[in-house]
């Protein structure tokens, strides 16, 4: 509630025009009530009543000024200003914005706000943070949280607090008032430094972290990413990580950038046969995935996700292979010889190195999570043929589903079986591999799936090694994504021997 009283009560009138209606709502410093227009018959405002003292009331009527100047669709027009000098209250004048507010929209979904909406709202926040800040001089919000949207009946999020907004002035090492909702604010708007564009985006990545676990987190804390919601877009993981960043220049530099980062994820498909996509495809911040499914027990989905790994990691480095079953056995036998211990001595350390690539043995979703968060610039998924409900998410959630089947011909049609059972879920982005298929095989089942990415993987024993056939295959699968940079070859096998 505002400490002082306020000035304003039913029926009182504003600047001789403007007729209080009731109460909105209330803030420590501040009452927004609404009014009608005594000249425009009809026409409703709100109308913000906050006390400022003597000493920054000239602070606050350049702040009004600059927020008049303001004009965007997504901010509400301040219309005018006035003050109360003997009292030390201030008034401004702006469009009511019929809706609730965010915080309301979530309670009243119990902290559920629908997963396809995110990447939206996301991006609308992003539009008016980029106007903002690209003002000269640049416009600080610095107390983006749930509060301060409203949300209108067309799904639209309006910024409808300006309280503590402030120009950015260069010649400044720091603000002059550290101002900020705990939980949401940047970590410099409560120490050194002055707060700039960077500001906002880290609150924008607390309130996107806020919405994606239900209201329960807004910091990114141990644990967090077991309570990240399993069905939001992956994408959003990296980049909300990043935004989050303690450090100013380890965050994105600008909404502009931000936005870009999530149009090329939300807009991303495997580049289609015979169209190139340049080198500037790769500067990606974030983790592209890649979930390998076998389509039944020995069809060879681990040895193709051991081959995948290796190649992506001489071709991109940083690349993470995880085990998503928390009772396979397969990569902790891979990790008793790694590291040379007795059968059944695995260290318990999960993860260990193969030339580059990290293996994750008997991992589960919230691991995955996490490495998502990080600097990864792929993460492999060995699904084996599990088709739980959690390998099957990830596999249809990842940014390359691969299926491994036989290729032997009385068992290609189980590939075709496993497409036809989950028909419901979109398919465009599948890639199908068959081990040792013969070309008709092949053919066959493009022509009954109504689907080019089709591939006979061929005679491979040693997946951590480069084989050149083995190759052409996966540069044909990663067309345009993968930059052609080859590393020399690891023997892994001949290493044991």
């Amino acid at each position: 509630m505002m400490k002082q009283p306020s000035q304003l009560e039913f029926g009182s009138i504003v600047g001789e025009r403007y007729r209080i209606v009731r109460t909105l709502g209330s803030g420590g410093m501040s009452r927004v009530f609404m009014a009608e227009d005594l000249k425009l018959p009809g026409k409703q405002w709100a109308v913000k009543e906050s006390v400022a003292g003597p000493q920054v009331m000239k602070l606050v009527r350049t702040e009004a000024e600059m927020l008049i100047s303001l004009s965007h669709p997504r901010l509400p027009r301040i219309v005018d200003f006035f003050e109360h000098p003997r009292s030390g209250a201030v008034y401004l004048v702006m469009d009511y914005i019929e809706g609730i507010t965010l915080e309301a929209y979530m309670k009243g979904y119990e902290g559920y706000i629908p997963q396809e909406q995110i990447v939206p709202f996301a991006l609308q926040v992003l539009d008016v943070l980029d106007y903002l800040h690209t003002r000269q001089p640049p416009v600080i919000y610095r107390d983006l949280k749930p509060t301060n949207i409203m949300l209108t009946p067309e799904m639209e999020f309006i910024l409808i607090d300006f309280g503590i907004a402030r120009s950015y002035k260069a010649e400044l090492d720091q603000d002059t008032v550290k101002l900020g909702t705990v939980g949401f604010a940047a970590p410099e708007q409560y120490g050194a430094g002055q707060t700039d564009a960077r500001s906002d985006l880290y609150s924008l990545g607390a309130l996107l972290l806020y919405l994606c676990t239900g209201g329960k987190y807004s910091e990114w804390t141990a644990g967090v990413e077991g309570y990240i919601r399993g069905e939001l877009p992956r994408q959003l993981i990296p980049v909300i990580r990043k935004l989050l960043r303690q450090h100013p220049e380890e965050r994105f530099q600008s909404a502009g950038e931000v936005i870009g980062e999530l149009r090329h994820s939300a807009d991303f498909q495997p580049a289609q046969q015979g169209i190139s996509v340049n080198d500037a495809s790769m500067d990606y911040a974030g983790t592209r995935v890649v979930a390998v499914l076998g389509v039944s027990a020995g069809s060879g989905a681990t040895h193709t996700a051991i081959a995948v790994s290796h190649y992506l990691a001489r071709r991109t480095r940083s690349v993470a292979l995880v085990e998503l079953h928390s009772t396979a056995k397969a990569f902790a036998r891979l990790q008793e010889v790694v590291e040379g211990t007795s059968v059944g001595q695995s260290s318990s350390s999960r993860r260990f190195e193969v030339d580059g690539v990290h293996y994750w043995r008997q991992t589960s979703r919230a691991d995955v999570i996490s490495l998502l968060g990080g600097s990864y610039r792929f993460i492999v998924l060995d699904l084996g043929s599990g088709q739980d409900n959690e390998r099957l998410e990830e596999f249809l959630r990842a940014d390359y589903p691969l299926v491994v089947g036989s290729g032997a011909e009385w068992r290609v049609q189980d590939i075709a079986g496993l497409a036809r059972s989950l028909q419901r879920h979109p398919q465009h982005k599948w890639n199908y591999c068959l081990p040792l298929a013969p070309s008709e095989a092949v053919r066959r089942l493009r022509k009954e799936l109504d689907h080019d990415k089709v591939f006979a993987l061929p005679f491979h024993s040693d997946p951590f090694e480069q084989d050149d056939e083995m190759d052409q295959v996966l540069d044909e699968l990663f067309r345009g994504v993968i930059p052609d940079t080859r590393k020399k070859r690891f023997g892994f096998l001949k290493r044991q021997r």
